[in-house]
């Protein structure tokens, strides 16, 4: 099993664990410390070392911020977080705020005494975060302090070693351009910068960039390191020897130059001593990198990640790997939807159906000689009121049988070496209600209008979210998340710069692959999420038309459920849109099935009959 289902988070754990820091805090003269979720390179996945904001609070969420003072303690944690935090910390410690209209920077101008001094761990913050923090603190006359050493680090006893996974070479074939090739580019945009030098802090640039692949984190075929690329002369890559086999060692020499870790921080020293212009993302590279530049008389260039666009927008063979995984993830999700159906309310748990679908995507990826690397994210497996928790981790402490009468929402995505997938459909358990089939409805009208949506060139992600919450909007619904994030190749299954969101500024560009998942959650009964993965079609001149749009291609291809619908809320385009989807998804995953499961999926797939839009 990839995905493993111990308990979440430990309320227990903060009260002893805030007490120590707080010993060492007032040892060292500080008023109180800030641990964020991430980690050196600002990853939503963290190895078992890194997990700090867990081990001191109990909190397992991907996002969040735990400030501790002398008499009050916080965690900050966004929309999805809100019903998990606050099952998983113990709340007589903690207080709970808003990552989003609450951050630490703006409840640092508010609530923060004048003379405070606040701890930080400059590698654990980047430095956008750190300028703003900076100012928070300077405007109520606090003082933020860069510490030397992680305190966390020193009080957590049995702390993990980090990790030594090993690295492999990702082939050509999945990725579509030498590493070589990609070297040269971002060279040429490191120059281009005015920069001399660029540091890599994101193991999805450095595996993107080098065509490399490793285990060091859950769910994310990322290998941990740093890399400084140069504008002129030789690379260098910073990464731990022992992850390296002799040929991999051989492959990476004719790209780079190979350095352990430890060698890192002299290296940026002493370029910066010898006048380099450094690249640093400042939405990305840790403050840490910033003040060695500066500290050593070099020069910080603030640029985005050079690997980052181009990472972003796939090419031919990446856009093929990914139609491929789709097909054969389709294949495994129709298994198990038709075996879902077989079984009887209140016979199933939710970690059931995490086992069985797991098993799945093993079988099949057998059977298609692709193998099922891991899951790209700890399954979703929401049944009833678990459905409305957004971003809900099953563990056994928490598992619920499927009942007759709620709704299951599974929300998964599976890892392979030609793609990375990410779905989620939502099935009735029994009878559904009308609300139930109306809001399902709603959500899947968002759906389509972003699948038919066109778009001119430069449009951004910010500019089209609302368009999938209209039908929602117009009934007084709506989400408390992004309609979509990046996917990467065969990387990581939320990716950037690209998003549908309000907070999507990066503008759609050809090749960017994105999720599509509008939903609806009513607390404490259900959830609904439908998601399919998108990727930016080429501009093309419409018929009549003054200016060459874009569109999306859906990759995903698994049914919608429906007994879940009510086809007079739909438009007759809406309707033709599903009819044609569902005749996709038989065309293509049709012939990798047979038996019950191909008469499944030829049920479910079967065109809608609706006696308001016959002629």
């Amino acid at each position: 099993m990839f995905q493993s289902f111990d308990s979440a988070g430990d309320p227990s754990v903060g009260k002893p664990r805030v007490a120590k820091l707080r010993e060492w805090l007032a040892a060292n003269g500080l008023d109180g410390f800030l641990v964020p979720r991430a980690d050196e390179h600002q990853g939503e996945y963290v190895p078992a070392r890194a997990a700090r904001l867990r081990w001191l609070t109990g909190f397992s969420g991907s996002a969040g911020v735990a400030l501790v003072l002398a008499n009050r303690a916080f965690v900050f944690v966004d929309g999805r977080y809100t019903l998990q935090v606050r099952a998983e910390v113990d709340l007589d410690i903690f207080s709970i705020e808003s990552l989003v209209d609450n951050p630490p920077p703006v409840w640092i101008r508010s609530n923060l005494a004048k003379g405070t001094r606040l701890g930080f761990d400059p590698w654990l913050h980047t430095v956008s975060e750190v300028k703003t923090l900076q100012a928070s603190a300077d405007k109520v006359g606090a003082k933020l302090v860069a510490v030397e050493k992680n305190p966390i680090d020193i009080i957590w006893d049995d702390q993990p070693e980090p990790p030594v996974s090993p690295v492999e070479i990702h082939p050509i074939a999945f990725a579509g351009e030498l590493a070589r090739d990609k070297l040269a580019r971002l060279a040429a945009s490191i120059a281009r910068d005015g920069a001399t030098h660029a540091v890599l802090t994101d193991p999805s640039s450095i595996a993107w960039a080098f065509n490399i692949r490793g285990n060091d984190v859950p769910h994310t075929p990322l290998a941990l390191g740093f890399s400084i690329l140069a504008a002129e002369g030789q690379h260098q890559l910073f990464m731990d020897s022992r992850k390296f086999s002799r040929e991999v060692a051989a492959y990476l020499t004719q790209l780079t130059g190979l350095s352990k870790p430890d060698a890192f921080e002299p290296a940026i020293a002493t370029l910066a001593a010898n006048g380099a212009k450094i690249a640093l993302d400042p939405v990305l590279a840790a403050d840490r990198l910033r003040m060695l530049v500066e500290e050593n008389g070099g020069t910080v260039i603030a640029a985005t990640d050079p690997a980052r666009i181009p990472r972003a927008t796939k090419n031919r063979a990446e856009i093929e790997g990914s139609r491929a995984a789709h097909r054969r993830d389709g294949a495994a999700v129709a298994k198990l939807l038709c075996w879902l159906d077989r079984q009887q309310p209140g016979s199933l748990d939710e970690i059931a159906v995490v086992t069985k679908l797991e098993e799945c995507r093993r079988l099949t990826g057998e059977e298609t000689q692709m193998p099922l690397r891991d899951v790209s994210f700890d399954t979703i497996s929401g049944a009833g009121p678990n459905g409305a928790i957004m971003h809900y981790r099953v563990s056994r402490a928490t598992s619920r049988k499927l009942a007759a009468g709620e709704l299951f929402l599974l929300d998964s995505g599976a890892q392979y070496q030609d793609g990375t997938t990410d779905i989620t459909r939502t099935v009735p358990v029994g009878q559904p209600t009308e609300e139930m089939r109306e809001r399902y409805t709603l959500v899947l009208k968002g759906l389509i209008a972003i699948s038919t949506l066109r778009f001119p060139s430069g449009t951004r992600g910010s500019e089209i979210d609302a368009i999938a919450r209209m039908a929602l909007w117009q009934r007084g619904l709506d989400y408390a998340h992004g309609t979509g994030h990046g996917v990467g190749s065969y990387l990581a299954v939320h990716e950037g710069p690209q998003r549908i969101a309000r907070t999507g500024t990066e503008k759609l560009l050809e090749g960017m692959m994105l999720s599509n998942e509008p939903g609806y959650y009513k607390e404490g009964h259900y959830g609904i999420r439908l998601e399919n993965l998108i990727v930016v079609d080429p501009a093309e001149n419409l018929p009549g038309g003054d200016i060459a749009m874009h569109g999306f291609e859906t990759l995903t291809l698994a049914p919608f459920d429906s007994r879940l619908l009510r086809p007079d809320l739909m438009t007759r385009d809406e309707l033709h849109w599903l009819d044609t989807y569902h005749a996709r998804v038989l065309a293509e995953i049709g012939p990798m099935l047979d038996g019950e499961v191909l008469a499944w999926l030829e049920k479910a797939t079967a065109p809608l009959v609706v006696s308001q839009f016959e002629i």
